[in-house]
Formats: C-alpha cells, sequence, structure tokens
C-alpha cells in the first residue's frame, strides 16, 4: 500500500548529457507554471553537466557518485558496483530528509538508485523514457513505478500496457515560430542567406564521429555552396579550431556549445546530429531536413533504433558511424542541393511532433501527488 501524501515536494532524477537534463528542466518548468508552491529538488552524477546546468535554470541540484557500468571485464566495474552501493545509501538520506511526494526519474546514471530506494519506501514514481527502446534499469524500475511516459509507440513489449502514458519527449521551450526568425537567425551567427546552411551538432560532450568528418572535409566546404554553424562540444573545439586554421575556412562558425539553439535552428537547411531521444524530439518540432549518425557506444544501440523509427517514416537520412568518415559529407551536399527531398524529409517529420509534452508529462506527476 501506498503511503499518504503529506508534501508538495518532487525529485527529479537523471542526467549525464544535454539530452537528459533538458527535458528534465522542462518538466520542473511546466510543474512550477502549474504550482507555484511546489519544492523540486534535483539529483544527478556528482561532476556531470547537470550539476551546472540545473542550478542555472534556478533548481537546486545534489550529486550522486554513480557511474556507468563498462562492457566486458574491467576493474572500472568494480569502482561501479562500490559506487552504486554509495549512491543508494546517499539517495535513501536524501529521500528520508527531503521527503518527496513523488519521485521523476528522466534516465542517467542517478535516476537507478533515486527511483529504486522511493520504490522500496512507497512513494510514488514515474519514469520518463525517452527512447524506443527500453534500457535493463527502467525495464527494472518500470515494474514498480506508477506511470511510465513514453515517446513512442508500441512501448508495452518493455512496460506493463497499464501503466504507459503517451507524451512525447519535452524539448526546450523556444523552438515556435522558428520560420519567422531567420533573418535575426543569420545576423546572429554572421551569415548570408545566399548559400545552404548546415548545422552540424558534434553533440555537448563531443561526438568524435561527426568532429572528425567535418574536420577530414573542411577543404572540400571551402568550394561548396555551403554556409556551416558547427557546435564540436569542449572536448573537440581546439582540435576544430586548429584544422580550421590550417584550411583557412571562413564560412564555418565555429562553437564549443550553443547557447541559441532556437537560432541556430531557425538558420539551418540541413541539420546534421547524433539520435539521442532529446534532439530528436526536438527536430520533430524544427522539422528541418536531417542526418542522424547514431551513436554506437550507448546502451543496447538504443540511437540506432531512434533513427530507424524516422527513417521508416522517410522523415530523416542515416549515416552510419562505421561509414560516416567516408559517406557524411557527400551526404550533406547531396541533400543541401536536392530541394524535393528537403520538402519531402521536412514535411514527413513535422508530422511525428508532440507538442506541450512538457505538460502532459507535469499532469501525470500531479495526479500522483494525490494517491493514498
Amino acid at each position: 500500500m501506498k503511503k499518504k501524501l503529506q508534501h508538495n515536494k518532487i525529485i527529479i532524477s537523471g542526467g549525464g548529457t544535454g539530452g537528459h537534463i533538458f527535458p528534465a528542466i522542462s518538466i520542473a518548468n511546466a510543474l512550477k507554471l502549474k504550482r507555484q508552491e511546489i519544492d523540486i529538488l534535483f539529483v544527478g552524477a556528482a561532476g556531470k553537466m547537470e550539476m551546472k546546468k540545473v542550478p542555472e535554470a534556478g533548481y537546486p541540484i545534489e550529486g550522486l557518485p554513480v557511474t556507468g557500468l563498462h562492457r566486458g571485464l574491467s576493474f572500472k566495474n568494480i569502482v561501479f558496483i562500490i559506487n552504486l552501493f554509495r549512491s543508494l545509501f546517499i539517495a535513501g538520506r536524501i529521500i528520508r530528509r527531503f521527503q518527496p511526494s513523488v519521485v521523476v526519474g528522466v534516465g542517467g546514471y542517478a535516476s537507478g538508485p533515486v527511483l529504486w530506494y522511493a520504490s522500496k519506501k512507497g512513494i510514488p514514481a514515474l519514469i520518463q523514457e525517452q527512447n524506443s527502446y527500453a534500457g535493463i534499469t527502467n525495464k527494472i524500475l518500470g515494474k514498480k513505478a506508477e506511470k511510465i511516459c513514453v515517446a513512442y509507440e508500441n512501448m508495452n513489449k518493455y512496460f506493463p500496457e497499464n501503466k504507459i502514458v503517451f507524451t512525447g519527449n519535452p524539448v526546450r521551450q523556444d523552438l515556435d515560430k522558428l520560420e519567422k526568425r531567420k533573418e535575426e537567425a543569420l545576423k546572429y551567427f554572421g551569415l548570408e542567406n545566399k548559400q545552404e546552411i548546415v548545422l552540424v551538432l558534434g553533440g555537448s560532450g563531443g561526438a568524435r564521429t561527426i568532429n572528425e568528418s567535418i574536420m577530414k572535409g573542411l577543404g572540400r566546404i571551402k568550394n561548396e555552396n555551403v554556409s556551416v554553424i558547427w557546435q564540436t562540444g569542449e572536448f573537440y573545439h581546439k582540435k576544430a579550431e586548429e584544422a580550421m586554421l590550417l584550411n583557412g575556412v571562413g564560412k564555418i562558425k565555429l562553437f564549443p556549445f550553443i547557447t541559441r539553439m532556437d537560432l541556430a535552428y531557425s538558420a539551418a537547411d540541413v541539420i546534421v546530429s547524433r539520435a539521442g531521444a532529446g534532439t530528436i524530439s526536438e527536430l520533430y518540432l524544427v522539422g528541418k531536413p536531417v542526418i542522424l549518425v547514431p551513436s554506437p557506444n550507448v546502451a543496447e544501440d538504443h540511437q540506432t533504433k531512434n533513427a530507424q523509427v524516422l527513417v521508416k517514416n522517410r522523415a530523416a537520412i542515416i549515416v552510419k558511424d562505421s561509414e560516416a568518415g567516408e559517406s557524411l559529407l557527400n551526404t550533406v551536399l547531396e541533400l543541401s542541393a536536392d530541394k524535393k527531398e528537403k520538402e519531402l524529409l521536412s514535411l514527413n517529420i513535422r508530422k511525428m511532433a508532440v507538442k506541450n509534452s512538457a505538460d502532459m508529462i507535469a499532469d501525470e506527476v500531479l495526479k500522483l501527488m494525490n494517491i493514498n
């Protein structure tokens, strides 16, 4: 039996990448708009980007020492087990002190210990499953969770059907009316509307294959009818700068991290990206032609599965990570020059958009706060 809840307090747990953090913040913002008196605490992984991004958004956060499991036999997996038990202990201490009415898990390392401890204590839990393929942790936690908010159809193969609510994935809240902001966007990035503009998203942490494929093609880009807005991630930024100095490419605008993604999306004619669930949900709303390069270095290869859903609907082009070095730039240039294909991809990806996802998830959280 669930405990009677006395507090307007919610813990949101998870993170690790922008794909988990920004949706989590969107849910928190939606909750605060609906109920200003709600007290929200984030719990993330110590040392990960949520420890900076969440306080910047105006919310408190506490960190767990949890880390990822490594494939195969590795000494690091002993560290993983030690940190997992430490994280379970710290998660328990946070929950006992904060006494949340509901715990929300958005994916990422910190979700597991927090949701597991909450379920042991009879605190209602909601899982926000972003991907088309549920990972092992969420499949286990889903048995105890009250609600599972999903962004793809046919998720009943992973979770009990009676717990599933189709909400889509929350996205950043500045993606409306992009088509009317193109002039502002071009001015912001110092570009002209004479060439096709390609937005390359090398990831918040840095996507090696995408970045290296662009670096390899710098000499060629210089002679093509394209300009590039390129987010490298912090790790690859200096290397990309050095490559640009060698090639003298003036029509590439280089950034470690783009703060005005709304304007970057608005400026773009073609977008190159990994296939994380949060990014894909943004791309649905953006409605631009997309080339996806799924990362192979993720649990259960879920990015490839995410991308295949779009390809099946003729809503994106996929380039395998292993083939990107040879074929990514060719695909970018071919698509940039193909007006008919761009129109088709834009039309189809817009059909897949789910709006007001954060509001729908916030409503489900508020319903759980009334459970006796």
